[in-house]
């Protein structure tokens, strides 16, 4: 094989090993990944002589009704390729987003039929590429907005998403003509009336549009009262007994296992640096808020997490012998600090087992594990243990705050472990305990 065409084939793996990172960094599950990235290979094939750079929307809707003619496939495997090439066009390509074409009448098969409910009622449904085409300056200035304030990626990623379906239900209109008011309340109707979608959804549109009018097009809203929030239902967090959470720890092996058992006691997403054996301490860097919190680290892992840092050691020093150990560090202290992004004490205690694109900086590099491993960990062993809960990660958490309150620590405590910024946040606690108002008897049994 010549030198060329071996050039070629290592461009274009890396192209698509690229693309794979940037999937599961917009969220999508690793053991999923491959079926996306099939699909976008699938599109290439679909019309080799064409540059992805050159294809059009069209195009687009001709491979995805050529798949739904194909009798094995089914339609949650159409919507599954459009939302690959959805993010090949919207987030790995955005500078090559496809050409416009107006939309072809569409035949009247089964799967038309199937469709027609979903039409209407998803009148906000996206292009893949569509809005970078038209609108690209508006999105880059609504990203130099959330950055500059340090928002984190996946509130870049939500507003983005609401802005982008927020104008193709308008039509694809210019942003820039629009009253703003007037549209925004039409689309949270829409939400509302035919989405029906949960209360945070809409607060989360309402806060992504407002601020994309008040700092993209310097547009400001005025008085918000224009606007109705949509009242969120109180409800209870879900927790475990001790029993429950010590029968799903034994389900669990291996990294899984350690994970778990840390956000039972603290924090996850943690650096070298942020774990203190001798004072049996974690510390949670840029929690929610971009807040620091300090919390406990259990002696029963303090001995496995000390074995797993000697294999994370390992996959650092493979890393720096190939000129690839480094990892995000926020961006003013890479300014002042440039080469501690590739020091061991900030690499991940849970990291990635390859390598990604940063999807802000393009830089290659190795992130920490991604959150849907745990996540499924966590729920097959809920399963297999028979807590018959709706359990998540997060129920680790509620069940730590709730078993401190059970044995006898006070809410100040609590609340500073949590992070929580107002004690009223915590005291929801109180209402899970076996004993509700932390001592309290029920009249029946004086």
């Amino acid at each position: 094989m010549a030198e060329k065409d071996i050039n070629q084939a290592v461009a274009v793996q890396r192209f698509w090993d690229s693309f794979k990172a940037c999937l599961e960094e917009n969220r999508v599950r690793p053991d999923r990944s491959n079926f996306y990235l099939k699909w976008a290979q699938a599109f290439v094939d679909f019309m080799p002589g064409k540059k992805l750079r050159d294809r059009s929307g069209e195009d687009i809707r001709s491979f995805l009704e050529n798949l739904r003619n194909r009798p094995r496939i089914e339609e949650w495997q159409v919507q599954q390729a459009e939302h690959s090439l959805k993010i090949l066009y919207e987030e790995f390509l955005p500078g090559y987003a496809p050409v416009h074409v107006p939309a072809s009448p569409q035949r009247e098969p089964v799967a038309e039929r199937k469709q027609r409910t979903a039409i209407n009622r998803f009148r906000d449904r996206v292009i893949p590429g569509e809005v970078e085409r038209h609108f690209t300056p508006l999105l880059q200035a609504l990203r130099t907005e959330i950055r500059g304030r340090h928002y984190s990626i996946r509130t870049e990623t939500a507003y983005l998403g609401w802005v982008r379906r927020f104008i193709a239900f308008h039509g694809y209109a210019d942003p820039k003509s629009m009253e703003g008011t007037v549209e925004v309340k039409k689309y949270l109707d829409f939400l509302a009336m035919e989405r029906e979608v949960a209360a945070s959804t809409q607060n989360q549109a309402l806060n992504a549009l407002v601020f994309f009018f008040n700092n993209a097009l310097k547009k400001p809203f005025g008085e918000m009262e224009t606007f109705v929030r949509a009242k969120r239902p109180q409800r209870l967090p879900e927790v475990m007994t001790r029993e429950e959470v010590q029968a799903l720890l034994a389900q669990l092996e291996g990294i899984a296992a350690l994970m778990a058992g840390l956000m039972y006691g603290g924090g996850l997403r943690l650096r070298i640096k942020d774990i203190d054996f001798a004072r049996h301490q974690i510390l949670v860097r840029d929690g929610k808020g971009q807040k620091d919190r300090i919390t406990m680290l259990a002696d029963r892992f303090s001995d496995p997490l000390q074995k797993h840092l000697k294999n994370v050691k390992a996959i650092y020093d493979a890393d720096q012998a190939q000129g690839s150990a480094e990892v995000f560090i926020w961006p003013a202290l890479a300014r002042k600090y440039p080469n501690a992004g590739k020091q061991w004490i900030w690499q991940y205690v849970f990291p990635a087992k390859s390598l990604s694109v940063d999807p802000r900086s393009g830089k290659v590099r190795r992130h920490h594990i991604h959150e849907s491993v745990i996540q499924k960990a966590v729920k097959n062993a809920a399963f297999q243990s028979g807590v018959n809960k709706k359990v998540s990660c997060h129920t680790l958490r509620h069940s730590f705050a709730t078993h401190l309150l059970e044995a006898g620590y006070d809410i100040r405590t609590v609340q500073e472990l949590l992070g929580h910024a107002d004690v009223s946040t915590t005291m929801i606690y109180t209402h899970v305990l076996n004993r509700p108002g932390l001592s309290a008897k029920s009249p029946a049994d004086f």
